[in-house]
């Protein structure tokens, strides 16, 4: 019943996936919501104005200085008065103009003034979706607070493969509804703790010890958190990523200053420890660059980092009520898992398989087990934005039922 009686309009882009928004508008409808259409300039040569109109039941909307609507600022009255945005599909060239604050026809004027949420189905040739520029924009768009589904593997329009696959209109009326009940304050006055990206160990000035994780899960997990009403903490290892908005970001370097923007962030109701913590570092930290000699190279002693973790679920005071760990291998998933499970002291693991040809570390698609003391729950392969909304949704179950 989400839907029921929320104004959502539909943006549908110039591409061929634009006739699935057909169906969509269908199935919005059908569970109760109240659909307006804007169709950019290119969506007209994909799908008729008449068609969308018949499915919406409203006029279907085209320009941004229409005689009719426009005398009193027609395109900020319809965008202050509607619940939802979805944007299906959402081609390279409209992201890009949402991205770059674009307002040169009614699709942006709209979404930039609007206040309520978005929801992009990104759609378009794979090698498209994988240029640097449209990857810029996407995430660009996700730190500034737009939420996405997809978009999916499989059979293009042309006769290729690949991720680019405009996801189905079922999918994104589910992404609608959770996103929906997200903003319905699913962790409302909760206090939630996000930990991110890599450690930096220093081994001098210039070098250091680190891995190859991104921070796109852990930046994910906090936006979704932030949306569904906790008040979010996310202490980030170094990243190229935006602050989240809404949320109280400490960076850090190193695993100690983790651990101590950690302790500092307590008390809290909930905390998720994605970051890669670095397991080691030097024991000693060179001031000066260590430079060749021409003899042999420089021979280092290593010494265990605090384990952050462990160190948070162990606590006697202050441990927060749900504390929630990821397990990143790359062999024996679920066995290791497992083991951390027990050793770490969490509520639950998130595990993941990151091995090269997966694509996880620094990816943009992850595939989850969470593991508990009961058993192991399959996440299907997803965008890190729906495992974070999957997983708000399962803590604010998973706080119902403890």
């Amino acid at each position: 019943m989400t839907l029921t009686n929320r104004a959502v309009i539909v943006i549908i882009g110039g591409g061929i996936a634009a006739y699935k928004s057909l169906d969509l508008i269908r199935r919005l409808k059908k569970r109760g919501a109240g659909v307006r259409v804007i169709l950019t300039e290119a969506a007209t040569a994909f799908v008729t104005p008449l068609s969308v109109s018949a499915l919406s039941g409203n006029r279907a909307l085209l320009r941004l200085l229409d005689a009719e609507s426009e005398p009193d600022s027609g395109h900020i009255r319809l965008a202050y008065s509607s619940d939802l945005i979805v944007v299906a599909p959402a081609t390279a060239d409209l992201m890009a103009r949402m991205a770059t604050g674009r307002a040169d026809d009614l699709a942006t004027a709209v979404l930039l003034a609007a206040t309520c949420p978005i929801l992009i189905a990104p759609a378009m040739n794979p090698a498209m979706w994988q240029h640097p520029a449209t990857q810029r924009n996407f995430w660009r768009l996700m730190d500034d607070g737009v939420e996405a589904v997809g978009p999916n593997s499989g059979a293009m329009a042309e006769p290729e493969q690949g991720v680019g696959r405009m996801a189905e209109p079922p999918e994104i009326v589910a992404a609608a509804e959770n996103l929906l009940k997200s903003r319905s304050a699913l962790l409302a006055g909760k206090k939630v703790l996000v930990t991110a990206g890599p450690t930096y160990e220093a081994i001098d000035p210039v070098r250091f010890l680190g891995n190859r994780s991104s921070g796109k899960q852990g930046y994910a997990i906090a936006r979704a958190a932030a949306a569904a009403g906790a008040d979010v903490t996310l202490v980030s290892g170094p990243t190229a990523l935006a602050d989240p908005r809404d949320v109280r970001v400490d960076r850090v370097e190193s695993a100690r200053e983790m651990l101590a923007a950690v302790l500092a962030a307590l008390p809290v109701d909930i905390a998720v420890f994605c970051a890669a913590v670095a397991d080691w570092r030097v024991d000693v930290e060179s001031d000066h660059k260590i430079k060749k000699t021409g003899e042999s190279p420089p021979v280092f002693t290593l010494v265990e980092n605090p384990d952050i973790l462990s160190t948070v679920a162990h606590l006697e005071e202050n441990r927060p009520k749900i504390v929630v760990g990821f397990a990143a291998e790359t062999d024996y998933v679920l066995k290791h898992a497992r083991e951390k499970l027990l050793k770490k002291g969490c509520d639950f693991i998130l595990a993941n398989d990151v091995s090269p040809e997966r694509g996880i570390m620094g990816g943009d698609n992850n595939s989850i087990h969470v593991v508990t003391a009961e058993g192991v729950t399959d996440w299907p392969l997803m965008a890190k934005d729906d495992v974070a909304r999957h997983l708000v949704a399962y803590l604010a179950e998973y706080r119902v039922k403890d």
